[in-house]
């Protein structure tokens, strides 16, 4: 039976590929593939897996997980399932911590290690999908903004562009997490609107195709960001009516070089340590120049860039953290 974790990332796609599993889950299950998503990882299965839990009772919390993981994934073998796929982004690591440290998930290898030793080694197929930074990071300030009013000054928005860790560092934590599991790579930019792909990519079953809108969880455009937020914080906003990119042009470009590398690494071979995974739709995806387009693929979304922030203003603003979700 293979196990596969779909891990993310947030901001990525990751709701509405959730959300298309739920609603073919009847015709998947006639291929033997069964879909968990946070309501079981986050409500029971994976309870004692990462530290911060503490029975009282004097018993270890992750021997407990890894025996009720264990027993799992054993009434699902014998029941004959194909595949397990487990899906929620926070395997990866809390989006919050990313947001506080300006880093692309830097506890990415504890969490997933300690998620693999859980797993008893069972874990087989990691799926990951990844987007253009500058794009992931403005749409992720966009709903902290929304949801806990708290505006990013420069030095956030600096700290961000210039940090090293990229998508790269991310793959390299993955495999020495879980060493024994087949890592696949998905761009945003390619699958967002194609979780069928996805999940045909990754289980071999020819997934029934999307029908009508799924886009779920995604951010929102000015208009509805400036009335939904305060006035003092909706007059900071720009006019337009694209995605707000609160980063400079500068700072926009140097993140977008970084996906660039990543990109050309992937494309390349990983050395080895994960797979690109091809738009479907070329002839060939061996192809030299298919190759170095998918490497220059780069959203084309509407950006709009936000004004030159106080480095002063924001660390006051106060309410509640935004969630992971």
């Amino acid at each position: 039976m293979k196990v596969i974790l779909h891990i993310g990332a947030h901001r990525c796609a990751t709701r509405s590929f959730q959300n298309y599993m739920t609603r073919k889950q009847d015709h998947l299950a006639q291929y033997g593939l069964t879909v968990m998503g946070p309501e079981r990882t986050r409500k029971g299965l994976l309870h004692g897996v990462q530290p911060g839990v503490s029975l009282g009772n004097g018993r270890d919390p992750v021997q407990r997980a890894r025996g009720r993981i264990a027993l799992q994934l054993t009434t699902l073998r014998e029941a004959g399932t194909a595949a397990l796929v487990i899906s929620d982004a926070n395997l990866l690591g809390a989006l919050d911590q990313s947001l506080s440290l300006g880093q692309l998930y830097p506890g990415a290898g504890e969490y997933l290690a300690r998620l693999d030793h859980a797993f008893s080694g069972a874990v087989t197929d990691v799926m990951l999908n990844i987007r253009s930074p500058e794009v992931f990071w403005a749409s992720a300030l966009s709903m902290r903004l929304e949801q806990s009013l708290r505006m990013p000054n420069g030095r956030v928005l600096s700290r961000i562009a210039t940090s090293p860790r990229s998508w790269r560092d991310v793959i390299q934590d993955i495999y020495c997490a879980l060493p024994g599991a087949r890592i696949r790579v998905f761009a945003h930019e390619v699958f967002a609107a194609r979780p069928e792909a996805q999940l045909s990519v990754m289980t071999g079953v020819d997934c029934p195709p999307v029908r009508g809108s799924f886009r779920l969880n995604a951010c929102s455009r000015l208009p509805a960001l400036r009335a939904d937020l305060p006035d003092r914080l909706a007059a900071l906003l720009p006019e337009g009516d694209g995605r707000w990119m609160p980063f400079s042009e500068a700072e926009a470009a140097q993140l977008r070089e970084r996906y660039y590398d990543d990109m050309m690494w992937l494309v390349g071979g990983a050395d080895g340590l994960a797979e690109l995974v091809e738009d479907p739709n070329k002839s060939d995806a061996r192809d030299d120049r298919n190759k170095n387009a998918a490497a220059e693929r780069m959203p084309q979304d509407d950006l709009t860039r936000g004004p030159i922030h106080d480095p002063d203003t924001g660390d006051a603003d106060t309410g509640r953290l935004a969630g992971a979700g």
